[in-house]
């Protein structure tokens, strides 16, 4: 964005005012047509029919669905999540999965992650029933599937372009990563989509806020044009922009993303972060004198009254079954410890404080040994995809033919379209240095929210899958450097035509992978020969 405002002479009326000046603060937009919402709920479709087509197979639970199915299910039951009786062992999963939810015992169970995700496996759980493999999948295939439309959506709003859009879109719907997260029941596909749809809140508010800032220009025109002024330069720390109800969207959204797993509150930090910049950058280009100081003032310190607040307050309502009940982890703890130094604060919520330094120190000393334990340095290039599901059926077994069959789940994402993300993130952080494209920018805010904080934790037990947290934006920046592959609107016919023949191609052969490695991703039963010619790499068996 430029640092000053416009310098050409003012326009004759208010609505010619009020267009330049929107063009300017926020750029090239798709016109409202229908087909801006037809394209993306035709892509939506068809991504929900691959989605829920035999969700509930395997009828076993797969992964980590051992522990976040079952809580969903001790949620319904119990209102805070139970550990399973000792005296049933490794029977547990059997039996429940045969149709006995009653495999609990007294204690509580030592749950290291909020209630936010579990509770949304509950609802399925609740419309299906407990024991159903289709209900404890159905959240996340909902999520997964409302995650395409978002982003064709938001990529509709952020490259003003319905094809992108549609484009961002059907790449998302056909990444092997994503589809296995929403046929799953565990809880990192949440974190994605809460953060996703929390950012396309703030895209909204920034271009409501834009346009609300363009009507004040346009509405200050003529006393411009009488003074013989030429710009916008406005006095002071400029205007209130008024009440921003998509940021107090996004606050919930990231509160409920932080509610699901604690990685969440990054998100909140660089989205917080993000939304300010983008008011003292809409400050600096109309020409406020004092744009930073009144932009911190005016748009700064609302934001995080409103934003960190609201995000605290729906974290802590996500534990509402934990204080509405006494036998959850710790519940008692404060009663049990009497603080004279802190004695004010009610003892349920000591309780849960302690609870959470608990989970911390789980969490930063976790060093176990696991198979598909990864280095986040890897994630892009897929140098080890997590194995959810392993079967080796012989003849005659499952509808094996051949001597020895596999059924397999693998979160193995569509190769060519995380190769292209590792390249893109390269270009976004040139184009954002660069150029300063705002775009460049937002994308890289989601890619810095999602990825980068698992680098301070590399010696820690954690795992590829963890990628899906911000694979909408590494889409994202994949479709950007598309969109420059197929050049502007007023690029040449033949450039069009070549960048249309590229671009094409690429998403053509990311739909052909994924098909490709679709009995890999639904635990089709088929020869180990075909399984060993999808395991392209040593590192992914």
């Amino acid at each position: 964005m430029p640092a000053t405002a416009l310098a050409e002479p003012a326009p004759a009326t208010p609505a010619a005012a009020s267009e330049r000046w929107t063009r300017h603060l926020v750029g090239r937009r798709p016109s409202a047509t229908l087909w801006g919402w037809l394209a993306p709920l035709i892509v939506t479709a068809v991504g929900g029919f691959l989605r829920f087509w035999h969700l509930g197979r395997p009828h076993q639970l797969v992964f980590d669905e051992t522990y976040y199915v079952k809580q969903g299910s001790s949620f319904l039951d119990h209102g805070f999540e139970r550990s399973v009786a000792p005296s049933l062992g490794t029977t547990a999963d059997q039996r429940f999965t045969s149709g006995t939810t009653n495999v609990w015992g007294t204690a509580a169970d030592f749950v290291v992650h909020p209630p936010v995700g579990k509770w949304m496996i509950a609802l399925g759980e609740l419309l299906f029933g407990q024991t159903s493999s289709f209900g404890w999948r159905f959240a996340s295939a909902v999520c997964g599937t409302l995650s395409i439309l978002m982003i064709a959506r938001i990529g509709r709003r952020l490259f003003g372009s319905t094809l992108l859009g549609c484009t961002a879109a059907l790449l998302l719907a056909f990444d092997g990563h994503h589809f296995v997260h929403s046929r799953t029941g565990l809880l990192d596909l949440f974190v994605m989509f809460w953060a996703l749809a929390a950012f396309g809140a703030l895209l909204i508010d920034r271009d409501r806020t834009r346009l609300r800032l363009a009507r004040h220009l346009a509405d200050g025109e003529p006393e411009r044009l009488r003074r013989r002024v030429p710009s916008a330069r406005l006095p002071g720390f400029g205007p209130w922009l008024g009440l921003r109800p998509w940021r107090f969207v996004a606050a919930v959204c990231l509160g409920l993303c932080a509610g699901t797993k604690w990685s969440g509150l990054f998100f909140l930090a660089v989205f917080g972060l993000m939304t300010v910049l983008w008011d003292l950058g809409a400050r600096r280009a109309v020409g406020v004198r004092r744009w930073v100081v009144g932009g911190l003032l005016k748009d700064g310190l609302p934001a995080f009254l409103v934003m960190v607040p609201t995000a605290v307050a729906v974290y802590l309502a996500s534990w509402t079954g934990w204080f509405a009940t006494r036998g959850g982890w710790d519940r008692q703890w404060g009663a049990q410890h009497p603080s004279e130094r802190f004695g004010f604060v009610p003892d349920a919520l000591r309780s849960l404080w302690h609870y959470h330094q608990e989970m911390y120190h789980f969490h930063v000393t976790l060093h176990s040994p696991h198979p598909y334990k990864t280095n986040p340095w890897s994630w892009l290039i897929q140098g080890r995809p997590t194995s959810f599901f392993y079967e080796s059926p012989k003849k005659g077994q499952d509808g094996c033919t051949v001597a020895q069959c596999s059924k397999a789940i693998t979160s193995i994402g569509t190769p060519t379209l995380w190769w292209a993300g590792a390249l893109a993130l390269i270009v976004l952080v040139v184009v954002w240095a660069g150029r300063r494209d705002w775009r460049a920018g937002a994308i890289l805010a989601g890619m810095v929210a999602g990825y980068l904080p698992w680098f301070q934790y590399q010696q820690r037990t954690i795992y590829s899958f963890y990628a899906i947290a911000f694979l909408p934006f590494m889409v994202l920046g994949v479709v950007y450097v598309l969109g420059m592959v197929l050049g502007p609107p007023t690029a040449t016919g033949r450039r069009r035509v070549v960048g249309a023949v590229l671009c094409g191609s690429f998403v053509l052969s990311c739909v052909l992978l994924f098909f490709f490695f679709y009995p890999l991703y639904t635990a089709q039963v088929i020869p180990y020969t075909q399984w060993a010619a999808r395991m392209w790499f040593p590192s992914w068996i």
